[in-house]
């Protein structure tokens, strides 16, 4: 009965805290977004992020990747998160700068030292997404750059930094419906031991089905390589998802 009891009053609190947090945000014009990816490189990688407002035009954002649970496990558990501010440029369109930080092993010792070797202050990411949203058009732009934070590789090592940028259009048929185009570039831009890098570049259509009730979204994304410096692939792909609440 004690333990009965215990359990009644801990989800009596949690039901009041989710209550309380849901009552807050839409309150404050709070949203909490979740996404995730699926890609060749990558894997899998969850993201969160919040999007506090503050008047019509400008919010105040955080975000957090998940990098470690796919391929980045090897980089120290690859951990990202970051702050920034989203600005409405117009109806419709906003540009929303960061700056984030990286918590690994990847750009301050090279992955020298494989899983276990991951530190806070592993690199810097200033960032940038500037997105359209139309009733008939959606279209997305991302750069970002890794650099390392710190100095931390072996003797006969080296830091390394990298640059990462996308772009998207799309034509909405319907609020459910839409069809588009999507191009990415991975490139490492900096290794004074193996030189700069071109891990992946390509370009191909998308397709996305949307539930506007829910906020939510699923994309597959597929098209031909470009560019590859690590191995020969006729393609690339990826599916992403994702809802806001």
């Amino acid at each position: 009965m004690r333990k009965f009891n215990q359990i009644k009053r801990i989800t009596t609190v949690l039901g009041i805290s989710l209550y309380s947090l849901s009552a807050f945000s839409q309150e404050n014009n709070t949203t909490f977004s979740l996404g995730l990816t699926s890609d060749q490189f990558f894997g899998v990688a969850p993201s969160v992020s919040v999007d506090y407002q503050l008047n019509d035009k400008l919010a105040f954002t955080a975000y957090g990747i998940f990098w470690g649970t796919g391929t980045a496990a090897a980089w120290g558990n690859w951990t990202e998160f970051g702050v920034g501010i989203n600005y409405a440029l117009a109806e419709g369109v906003t540009i929303n700068p960061n700056l984030g930080f990286t918590f690994g092993n990847l750009l301050s010792k090279g992955a020298a030292d494989g899983q276990m070797g991951g530190i806070a202050g592993d690199g810097i990411v200033p960032n940038v997404f500037f997105n359209v949203n139309k009733p008939k058009f959606e279209s997305e732009v991302y750069v970002g750059y890794y650099a390392p934070l710190r100095d931390e590789a072996p003797d006969d090592g080296s830091t390394l930094a990298y640059l990462h940028y996308w772009a998207n259009a799309g034509y909405r048929v319907s609020s459910v419906f839409s069809v588009g185009g999507h191009f990415e570039h991975l490139r490492r831009t900096k290794d004074d031991v193996n030189g700069k890098l071109d891990y992946y570049q390509w370009l191909g259509p998308y397709v996305q089905f949307s539930v506007p009730k829910f906020n939510s979204f699923l994309r597959l994304a597929a098209g031909p390589e470009l560019k590859n410096g690590l191995q020969k692939k006729d393609s690339f792909y990826k599916l992403s998802t994702g809802f806001s609440f």
